[in-house]
């Protein structure tokens, strides 16, 4: 029996001191099946080039990088790659909740939060990468110095937002299709959770090109 959680996720083990939760567990199955997927996926398409498999990864990569180069105005094969990651995974996860007695992981708040602070220590890194410490920097003192707190809340709320955001749609649409289930059986409830599935999908995809959106915008500046 399971005693121990962490922000109310049950612990389902320990790797010497380092706890594993639930969601955690869970994450680290999803992305080990999408590793996997991806890993025999690239050896059909390079034993043969021209199939359907090969011309639907070529034309998932290319909407991504249509997507980031809408945004920065340029292309950067760095931020398509961690863009379609990021999709990816949180589209995975949701698909996964649908499973019986999967839990998904995006419906913890922890879970969102990290991702969150991911993309919100991206956003400096692709910055001061791009333009330098000093030039990136200098901007969070214009046009005053003085409003050096107002774009530092920004930024720390815009994540904040981003994390609640797919945190709450995520966890009211699942928290809806148990209850049903639980009131009405199997098969009622069975629309429900496919429009769960598509909620899952579009918050999987607000996420990245919101995320993309923040990135792409220290990108930008570097090129004003």
């Amino acid at each position: 029996m399971i005693h121990l959680r962490i922000f109310d996720d049950p612990i389902i083990l320990e790797i010497g001191p380092v706890p594993v939760t639930r969601t955690a567990l869970t994450s680290l199955c999803v992305s080990a099946a999408l590793i996997s997927v991806a890993a025999l996926m690239r050896a059909a398409v390079l034993r043969h080039p021209g199939n359907r498999l090969a011309i639907v990864a070529e034309e998932t990569v290319q909407a991504v990088d249509r997507m980031v180069a809408d945004i920065v105005s340029r292309p950067v094969p760095w931020l398509v790659s961690f863009s379609g990651s990021l999709f990816l995974l949180i589209a995975a996860c949701n698909v996964a909740s649908q499973l019986p007695g999967v839990t998904p992981p995006m419906s913890n708040p922890v879970a969102t939060s990290a991702l969150a602070v991911v993309v919100f220590l991206t956003v400096p890194a692709a910055g001061i990468i791009s333009q330098g410490p000093w030039k990136y920097l200098r901007h969070y003192f214009r046009p005053n110095p003085l409003l050096f707190p107002l774009h530092l809340i920004s930024e720390i709320s815009r994540t904040f937002a981003l994390s609640m955001r797919l945190f709450g749609n995520m966890m009211s649409g699942h928290l809806i299709v148990v209850l049903l289930v639980a009131l009405a059986g199997l098969f009622v409830p069975t629309p429900l959770m496919a429009l769960d599935l598509l909620i899952g999908l579009l918050q999987a995809y607000i996420f990245t090109l919101l995320s993309t959106v923040y990135i792409g915008s220290a990108l930008r500046s570097a090129d004003e």
